[in-house]
């Protein structure tokens, strides 16, 4: 369990979402915006701040595992929550009515690639993000999360 004070986005739209999501135990704002694309809640430690995080992303799921992709649709700089996944690997996902622990791990080569692939499939403006992302000079990071079983 992810403990300490909770500080919401300061996107507004991404603290609105996680909090319903979670409020409705995963029955409501389960989707990107309208788009239908289902997503999860991804909670975390803030590197910084030591604050409880919490940011919905796109559900890349293949047996129980969930591909987390860094892409920050493409911008040139990783979004603020790879630095919390590099600074610590543990995080709760919830994927439905209730958050379970996860660790994660970065991935890179043909893991890496295996997984973007599936990205896309499920998020297919991720091939783009690729693309913009590469013309600065950025490969997007992707995390794998592996429940951990107590």
């Amino acid at each position: 369990m992810i403990k300490g004070e909770y500080e919401p986005s300061t996107w507004g739209w991404v603290a609105d979402q996680a909090a319903a999501y979670e409020a409705s135990g995963g029955t409501e704002a389960n989707t990107l915006r309208e788009t239908g694309i289902p997503i999860i809640v991804v909670t975390m430690m803030g590197h910084k701040s030591g604050k409880v995080r919490k940011v919905p992303l796109m559900r890349v799921e293949r047996n129980g595992e969930y591909a987390l992709i860094a892409s920050k649709g493409g911008a040139p700089a990783h979004p603020g929550w790879y630095h919390n996944l590099v600074a610590d690997q543990k995080v709760m996902i919830q994927d439905g009515p209730e958050p379970y622990e996860y660790q994660v791990r970065e991935v890179d080569g043909d893991e890496r690639a295996d997984w973007y692939t599936l990205g896309e499939s499920v998020f297919s403006p991720y091939t783009e993000y690729a693309v913009k992302a590469a013309e600065a000079d950025r490969t997007i990071p992707v995390f794998v999360a592996t429940r951990v079983m107590s």
